[in-house]
């Protein structure tokens, strides 16, 4: 099972340097595109996103999350965000419809 990064350049050159393997985007169109292939991939079990990227594509990304069990959809901060709060509860009720 694969590991695929997806975010900015930074965030994905640090991930390579663990051995991961990682596409650079720029918007989170790009790495909407990206998610929408790696769906197809059924050697892709987790996917990481830079937060900076899919903030953007959150809503679409929890859209996916309800449909597919795998790859798993995983946020990561990316260098130089800033630390938030995140709502699993909130985003566990979108993914529901609940």
């Amino acid at each position: 099972m694969k590991i695929v990064a997806v975010g900015s350049r930074v965030f994905v050159t640090g991930l390579r340097l663990a051995g991961v393997e990682g596409l650079i985007v720029d918007s989170g169109k790009e790495a909407l595109d990206i998610v929408n292939k790696l769906l197809r991939d059924k050697e892709v079990g987790l996917v990481l996103l830079s937060d900076d990227i899919s903030k953007s594509i959150r809503s679409k990304l929890n859209e996916i999350r309800s449909k597919y069990p795998t790859p798993l959809l995983y946020e990561v901060p990316s260098p130089w965000s800033k630390r938030e709060r995140f709502e699993y509860r909130d985003m566990l009720k979108q993914i529901l419809g609940v």
